[in-house]
């Protein structure tokens, strides 16, 4: 269970597959790679039939998405999650971990202690906006849920609240704003969420604040061993990066 996002480039594959294949092929390699590599145990009966339906499929992915190498929309090789073979893809999985809701939460109120009003991001003013479009309800409400299965959407039952300027402001806001707007043409996409053109100089500027900015080496390696979101984060802030060259969208879902 995963949050998917993409590039939206027209490229090569795009001409012959629709977004919503391509989607299906990283969900499948992302599972495909798991399934085969990723588990100490031996693959239970299931797994292994699993692994038999999808071979066809899985090796026509691996040959179409070698064009993927010399893409412009490519994302960097070293925050590729498991078996993600459609170069322009990421997903953060679930449920965010808890470590990286403080970090996050920490670094929010660090950038608005220290950071002067005119050097922060905008996006973060609109944040502490008190009439902000991000208000918190939409991850409030994934915070309640429990699948059948047992999965979650975030592993701390109630967000963070911060602090002076942002005291009305909880990590529910945050990730309600990194979910992006609602994208008019889902029907087309199979993604429901999206980051237009125009919003991704504002989205780079407030990942590369929270992500990188005056993070040490140490400080930088220890987030990367506690909390697997924060390097599927980087990924969606290389995403940003590139679909503001490219003037493409950012498709989530």
């Amino acid at each position: 269970m995963s949050l998917e996002f993409a590039i939206e480039y027209p490229c090569q594959l795009r001409a012959r597959y629709t977004e919503e294949h391509l989607r299906a092929w990283g969900r499948l390699g992302n599972i495909h790679t798991r399934v085969t590599t990723g588990e100490q145990a031996a693959p239970s009966e299931e797994k292994l039939r699993f692994v038999e339906r999808s071979s066809i499929e899985i090796e026509r992915m691996q040959e179409e998405t070698t064009i993927c190498s010399t893409c412009p929309a490519r994302l960097p090789h070293d925050t590729a999650g498991e078996g993600e073979a459609v170069g322009c893809q990421g997903r953060i999985t679930y449920p965010f971990d808890a470590q990286f809701e403080k970090f996050l939460a920490d670094r929010v109120q660090l950038a608005l202690d220290t950071v002067s009003v005119e050097d922060q991001p905008r996006l973060l003013r609109i944040l502490v906006d008190p009439d902000s479009p991000f208000d918190g309800e939409g991850a409030k409400s994934l915070r309640a849920v429990t699948t059948p299965e047992g999965l979650r959407f975030f592993e701390l039952r109630l967000p963070i609240r911060l602090a002076r300027e942002a005291s009305h402001v909880t990590t529910d806001h945050l990730f309600d704003a990194l979910a992006g707007f609602t994208a008019e043409d889902n029907a087309r996409t199979s993604y429901a969420r999206e980051l237009p053109p125009k919003a991704a100089p504002d989205y780079y500027d407030f990942l590369d604040l929270i992500l990188l900015n005056d993070l040490s080496g140490s400080e930088r390696a220890r987030i990367e061993k506690r909390s697997q979101n924060y390097q599927q984060f980087l990924r969606l802030h290389a995403a940003l990066e590139r679909a503001e060259a490219l003037r493409a969208r950012v498709l989530l879902d």
